[in-house]
Order: C-alpha cells, then sequence, then structure tokens
C-alpha cells in the first residue's frame, strides 16, 4: 500500500462499501439511517441503512427459505465459494484495509495483517468443506450397523464486534459457509463498513443470494430479539463483552438454542526468572500493543519475576515511549486512535486510579489533545493488584506491571479472575513452560510468544471467557448436527 493516503483514495474507499443493508446478499437502502465516525478526527465518514425488526423478521425468512437449498449443495461448490473469497479478499487487500482504518482507527499495516488473516479462515474452510464426515460401526451389543451422518444445524445469527471488524466475521461466517447453513450477521455500529464490504465480496465469489445477509444498526437489542425470539432459528454465534454474552445467553436459554461465545479476557503474561529477557520484551509488544491494546487477548497483567522487574520495565517502557502516535492512514504511525471518547476516557480514569493507587508512570500515562480519541502508549510499575486496571480489561495501550518471586505465586495470581481466555509465559525451561501451561486455566497458552491466534487452532476461552471454539478442526463442528442413524440386521 502507498506510504501517503490521500483524500480522494479514503473517499472512494468509503463510496465503494455498500449503503443499504444486505438482505439475503442484496442491497436495500432504509429511510433509517446510522452515521459511522472516524475515530482518529471524531469525523463523520459517512451514514448507512440501519435495519430494525422489520428488516430482522425478513433476513429470518430469507435464511429459513433458502436453508434446504443451501444445505444440498455439495461440499465443493461451497469449497469453491470460499476459495473464490479468499483470493478476492487477497486480491483487494489495499481496499479493505483502508476501509478498516478510517472506521476502526489501527494503523494500515495492522489493517492489512488483518484483512490476510481473516481471509485464511476462508482458505481454511473452504478446504475443510469437502472433508465433513460422519461415521459407520457394527453395533457392538447386538446385531445392526451405527451410521452416524453430519448434517448443517441450520440458520445462524451472528455478531461480531468493532476491533476486528473482518476477522470476526470470517472465523464465523466461513464455517457456517462449509457447513452448508444460512446467517444473519450483525456487524457492530461503530465498524460496519468492513463487514458490508465482505457481503458485497462475497456476492462477488458467487455466493447465492438468500445465504447471508448483512444487517447493521443502531439498536441492536431491537434488531436482536425477534431473531432470537423465532423458532425457526438454530444457531448463535457471538463475539464481545462478557456482560452482553451473558444477557444473550438467557435470551437463548428460552429456545434452548445452539451458542458459541467468545467473550471477555484478562490475559496473564508472565516473565520468569530465566526468560530470554529481549524476546519477552518483543513477545509483550505484540500480546499488549496489537489492534491498539484493544483486543480480549490483549496482555491485560504484567507478572515479571522481581529478579528482572526493574530491567524489563525499563526496556518496555523504551519500547514504548518510542512509538508514534498518529491517524492511521499516516506514514510512520505506529499507533491509531481508541475507538470512540467514552473508551478513551475509561482507559484514563483506570490509569488514574491506578496512580493513585500508588502506581509510578514511566512512560506516557494521558490522553493526546487535538481532535481524535488517542491515548499515549504508557507501562506502569508498583500496581496494586486489587486495582480495576489488573482486574478488568484495559482495552487500551497500558502496561501494568506487578512482580512476583515463585512459581505457585505467580500461577494462584494468573488464574485468580473470572475469564479464562489465554495466558502467556516466556521462560526458557521446558519442563516450567509445559507445567505452568497446564497449570493455568485458560483456554489457550502462548509459551515464548506474544500471539496465539491461528485460523488452523482452535480459539476459545473457559469460565466466563466463553463457550465453544472457532477456527482449527473443530470450528466447523459448531455448526453441525450429529445424527445416528440405526439399521438393525433384518
Amino acid at each position: 500500500m502507498n506510504a501517503e493516503i490521500t483524500t480522494e483514495q479514503e473517499r472512494a474507499a468509503i463510496e465503494a462499501v455498500p449503503k443499504g443493508i444486505l438482505l439475503g446478499g442484496r442491497e436495500t437502502e432504509l429511510d433509517s439511517t446510522l452515521k459511522v465516525e472516524d475515530p482518529s478526527t471524531g469525523s463523520i465518514l459517512t451514514e448507512i441503512s440501519a435495519a430494525g425488526p422489520t428488516e430482522a423478521r425478513a433476513a429470518m425468512d430469507i435464511a429459513v427459505e433458502t436453508q434446504s437449498s443451501w444445505a444440498a449443495t455439495t461440499p465443493r461448490e461451497r469449497g469453491e465459494i470460499l476459495r473464490s473469497a479468499w483470493e478476492l479478499m487477497i486480491e483487494r487487500r489495499d481496499e479493505l484495509a483502508l476501509v478498516m482504518t478510517l472506521e476502526m482507527g489501527k494503523t494500515l499495516a495492522e489493517s492489512a495483517t488483518e484483512v490476510t488473516y481473516a481471509a485464511e479462515f476462508f482458505r481454511w474452510y473452504a478446504e475443510e468443506a469437502p472433508r465433513i464426515n460422519g461415521g459407520y460401526m457394527r453395533n457392538p451389543a447386538a446385531g445392526g450397523r451405527l451410521v452416524v451422518m453430519r448434517q448443517p444445524v441450520g440458520p445462524c445469527y451472528l455478531i461480531t464486534p468493532w476491533n476486528f471488524p473482518l476477522a470476526m466475521g470470517t472465523r464465523k461466517i466461513g464455517p457456517a459457509i462449509a457447513a452448508g447453513c444460512t446467517a444473519i450477521i450483525k456487524p457492530p455500529a461503530l465498524t460496519p463498513l468492513s463487514m458490508l464490504a465482505l457481503g458485497s465480496l462475497l456476492k462477488d465469489a458467487g455466493l447465492p443470494d438468500g445465504v447471508l445477509s448483512v444487517l447493521p444498526t443502531g439498536s441492536s437489542s431491537e434488531l436482536s430479539e425477534p431473531i432470537l425470539t423465532d423458532a425457526r432459528l438454530r444457531k448463535l454465534s457471538f463475539t464481545g463483552s462478557t456482560e452482553v454474552g451473558i444477557g444473550l445467553l438467557k435470551q437463548a436459554a428460552d429456545s434452548v438454542l445452539r451458542t458459541s461465545m467468545e467473550l471477555g479476557g484478562n490475559a496473564p503474561l508472565i516473565v520468569f526468572d530465566d526468560a530470554d529477557l529481549d524476546l519477552a520484551v518483543e513477545g509483550t509488544m505484540t500480546a499488549k500493543m496489537r489492534n491498539i491494546g484493544e483486543a480480549c487477548t490483549a496482555a491485560n497483567r504484567l507478572y515479571v519475576h522481581a529478579d528482572l522487574a526493574e530491567e524489563y520495565a525499563a526496556k518496555l517502557a523504551e519500547r514504548m515511549g518510542a512509538l508514534k502516535v498518529g491517524r492511521g492512514t499516516e506514514s510512520g504511525v505506529d499507533v491509531g486512535p481508541l475507538i470512540e471518547k467514552k473508551a478513551r476516557d475509561g482507559v484514563a480514569k483506570m490509569v488514574d486510579e491506578a496512580v493513585e493507587g500508588g502506581a509510578e508512570v514511566l512512560t506516557g500515562g494521558g490522553a493526546v489533545d487535538g481532535p481524535g480519541w488517542f491515548f499515549e502508549p504508557t507501562v506502569l510499575t508498583n500496581v496494586d493488584g486489587s486495582t480495576r486496571v489488573v482486574r478488568e480489561e484495559i482495552f487500551g495501550p497500558v502496561a501494568a506491571i506487578q512482580t512476583f518471586t515463585s512459581e505457585d505465586e505467580v500461577v494462584a495470581m494468573a488464574n485468580d479472575t473470572q475469564y479464562g481466555l489465554v495466558g502467556y509465559v516466556f521462560t526458557e525451561t521446558l519442563h516450567r513452560a509445559v507445567r505452568v501451561a497446564e497449570a493455568l486455566e485458560f483456554g489457550m497458552v502462548g509459551v515464548n510468544s506474544g500471539l496465539v491466534s491461528n485460523p488452523a487452532a482452535p480459539f476459545g476461552g473457559i469460565k466466563q471467557s466463553g463457550l465453544g471454539r472457532e477456527g482449527g478442526f473443530t470450528g466447523i463442528d459448531e455448526y453441525l448436527e450429529q445424527k445416528l442413524v440405526f439399521i438393525p440386521d433384518r
């Protein structure tokens, strides 16, 4: 992508995105609209149609009407559509990345990386579609045969967050399409443009009308209510906060709806006394600063052995302090804005409370003046473990450091949370790495790495971080039902 992006390029990228909802794949403009803001300036990028209960019911009708014919397509046919979608995403990477940067704020380099990552879910599930298998065996206790079929679960409702506008969508859409399910996807009000662009791309890739609806809205509850209460819905997949996820689970319980939940995180990052210090700092930068720190996988609590803490903190502060803050379209920028003023103010309040509780600011510590919702990359030491910056997700560029002296102590500290999505461990001792990874109560653990997400691997957490897994060989299972067919001997 060009180092300098012109206003004309920005305008062209936004204009190319559908402004209407995609009802069964067909663009439909509505009187009700939603404004999309550029978080780096606070200005309005564009207005798009906003769906409501009427469109939700129409989308359900379309999904149900299309389900049987879509399920009847061959797995290879579904796989080829996903393969074409992967190719188109790679071909249009620069355009998709620019739209993402404009509506979400991350740098163009990070947006381009996300487009590639998001596309990989389509390629992965293009290859998994023909591999949907079943089972056959003799009845072990008596005569007859046991045949296990795997069939699409049916119409799905997919809800995605604003922080990864494409990847969180392809991670759900990919397996749903591969399994033979129709779907309705509700992108977030803060970043709907990327998903509208993706919906248009899928149509270009050959996805038949009726298989997917994209419904941006200004009121999630009003849109979701008629979908979640429709007895014809078979599956809900949600990525977002634990609080909202719990509410959705309560709604889903009324109809015993099958659910997948990828919820909040409070990731510990542990640096043992035998760690490679430079590797640990580099891994921390990845785990903490990916996506401006606005990620459920972000390292939220940094536990550093007392013997290394001072040197580690100094090195990390040097790296964080050198990051350039600015608009994501500008050359040389490392850190973009937070998503909205509310988010920026929330991070600032957490940092202020930590400082009031005795934390020391090594670098950063405050909001950046000017238009947009920027916050300085920040390193805090001597952090009290009872403060909100430790107990809650920061969702911003703030590294809060605590110290420990023993393995048992730090494992207990790391596990002292209702969340269980991901943890990170830095050590040069193999046996310790395995031992601690087994002891950590998290769905994923990175060893000497600040990045664990991979389309080929299962992604998900335990405790209040969620239910089910996305990605990998098991991701498609969330969209398939098993049916037993018993054939007795004659």
